[in-house]
């Protein structure tokens, strides 16, 4: 991610480039939550591995569901 330019090149001062965690969200190990406009709502938990670039409602659950193993005999 590259920091904002204005038009003559120089960089942009004062956006926010970082997420908002409100109240009482906890984010497990590898999660990756990317975004200044990303708020991720009080109560929340993000699972490990998760990769964010929007914005979640409070009281979520944010995970990734492992595959299912299928074993098929000839």
């Amino acid at each position: 991610m590259s920091f904002p330019r204005d038009d003559k090149g120089e960089l942009v001062r004062g956006t926010k480039r970082r997420p908002t965690l409100e109240d009482g969200v906890v984010v497990y190990a590898n999660a990756t939550i990317l975004g200044g406009d990303v708020v991720i709502g009080r109560d929340s938990v993000v699972g490990s591995n998760v990769w964010l670039t929007k914005s979640i409602a409070p009281r979520s659950t944010i995970v990734i569901e492992k595959p299912r193993l299928v074993v098929r005999e000839n």
